[in-house]
C-alpha cells in the first residue's frame, strides 16, 4: 500500500465523478459569446496574414455570421433563452423544430404513434391513391401485446344475417323518416374545413350511404355537389335561414330544408366550445363562398349569439321543433344539447 505521504494533492477521481464535470453549455453567457467572437476575429486576421486575402475573406464569412446572429439575439426581447445563450440557443430551437420528424423517421414504430399510427396512415395513403391496402399473410404487430384485439374463427360458421344495421329516425309526426347508418360524419362547418374537404366528406357519405352533418356554418355548394345525405345544423346564427336582421327566416329555412339532400335538421342550442359567450368569424375570413353558404355579406363580421332569438325556454324549443318539421315537409328535427 502507498504511504500517506505519497497521496496526490489533486482531487481524487472518485471525487470528480461524484461532483460531476461542469457542462460548458451552462457556462455559456453573453460575456463568453464575446470572448469567443474576439478569438475567432483574431483567428481570421491571422489566417489572412498567413494565407492571403482570399483565405482571410473565406474565414471571415462564418465569423461575421456568428457576430450577426449573436448580436441579434442580445438585442431581441422575445426570448430570454436567446439573450442568456446567444447563438447557442438557436441550435436548441433548430433541434426542437425538427424533433417531430426525427421521432417519426428514426424512433417511433409503425404502431406507436397517437392518434394514428404509421400503419394506419399508410392504409389511408394507399386508399387515397387507389393503391392496394392489403398485405399477404403475416403481420408486423405484436400479437402477444396486452390489449391486442382479434377475432377467432368459428368452427361452425353461422349464416350471414340479412338484417340491415341502420336506425330509422322519426316519430309519428314525421312523414319523411330517415334510415340512418350507425357511423356517420359529425358536425364541422364549411369555412373551418376547406372546399375539397367538404366535397370529399359529402362524396364519401353518398358512396357509403351515411349522412354528413353540415355544422352550423350552413349548406355550401360543396355539400350539395358531393350528393351525400345531409343533416342541416342550425345554430344561433341561423346561417342559411336568416334575414337581414340576423333572425330566423321561415321562408329561407323552407327553401333549404326541402332540398332532396337534406334528410334531417339539427338545432344547436349553443356554442359547445364557448357556452354562454357565442362565437365570431372575423370579416377578413368571410369569403364570397362562405357568405353564400351562411347568407351574410362578404367581409362582414359573422356572429353566433350565445342564445337563440327564435325561442326561449323548453316550451319555446318544442314549438320551434314543430315549426321546423312543418316547414321542412315532415322531416326529422332533433336537438343538439
Amino acid at each position: 500500500m502507498p504511504s500517506s505521504g505519497s497521496e496526490s494533492k489533486g482531487p481524487s477521481r472518485a471525487r470528480l465523478l461524484s461532483e460531476g464535470t461542469p457542462e460548458w453549455i451552462e457556462q455559456w453567457s453573453p460575456e463568453v459569446f464575446r470572448k469567443v467572437g474576439y478569438g475567432m476575429a483574431a483567428g481570421v486576421v491571422a489566417t489572412g496574414a498567413l494565407g492571403g486575402p482570399l483565405t482571410g475573406l473565406v474565414a471571415a464569412v462564418p465569423v461575421a455570421g456568428y457576430w450577426w446572429l449573436g448580436l441579434r439575439d442580445l438585442k431581441q426581447e422575445s426570448s430570454t433563452l436567446k439573450r442568456n445563450f446567444p447563438v447557442l440557443a438557436n441550435i436548441r430551437f433548430l433541434l426542437e423544430s425538427i424533433r417531430p420528424e426525427i421521432r417519426q423517421y428514426f424512433i417511433e414504430s409503425d404502431s406507436e404513434s397517437v392518434p394514428f399510427s404509421r400503419a394506419h396512415r399508410s392504409v389511408v395513403y394507399a386508399r387515397a391513391k387507389g393503391s392496394s391496402d392489403t398485405l399477404p399473410f403475416g403481420t408486423r404487430r405484436d400479437l402477444y401485446k396486452e390489449g391486442y384485439e382479434w377475432i377467432c374463427h368459428s368452427m361452425y360458421p353461422a349464416k350471414p344475417s340479412n338484417v340491415e344495421l341502420r336506425a330509422t329516425v322519426g316519430g309519428p309526426l314525421v312523414t319523411q323518416k330517415y334510415s340512418a347508418a350507425l357511423l356517420n360524419v359529425s358536425a364541422m362547418s364549411y369555412g373551418a374545413l376547406s372546399d375539397n374537404a367538404i366535397l370529399a366528406l359529402s362524396s364519401a357519405a353518398k358512396a357509403g350511404s351515411f349522412y354528413h352533418n353540415t355544422g352550423e356554418g350552413g349548406i355550401s355548394r360543396f355539400h350539395l355537389e358531393g350528393g351525400g345525405s345531409l343533416v342541416w345544423n342550425v345554430g344561433t346564427g341561423y346561417f342559411g335561414c336568416r334575414g337581414e336582421d340576423g333572425k330566423f327566416d321561415p321562408e329561407k329555412f323552407r327553401e333549404n330544408s326541402t332540398r332532396p339532400n337534406v334528410k334531417m335538421i339539427e338545432i344547436k342550442l349553443s356554442q359547445g366550445a364557448k357556452p354562454g359567450h357565442g362565437g365570431i368569424l372575423p370579416g377578413a375570413k368571410v369569403t364570397p363562398l362562405i357568405a353564400e353558404a351562411r347568407g351574410v355579406k362578404v367581409g362582414q363580421d359573422c356572429n353566433s349569439p350565445p342564445l337563440h332569438s327564435a325561442f326561449g325556454g323548453p316550451r319555446g324549443l318544442v314549438d320551434f321543433v314543430d315549426q321546423m318539421r312543418e316547414l321542412s315537409g315532415g322531416k326529422p328535427v332533433g336537438v343538439k344539447m
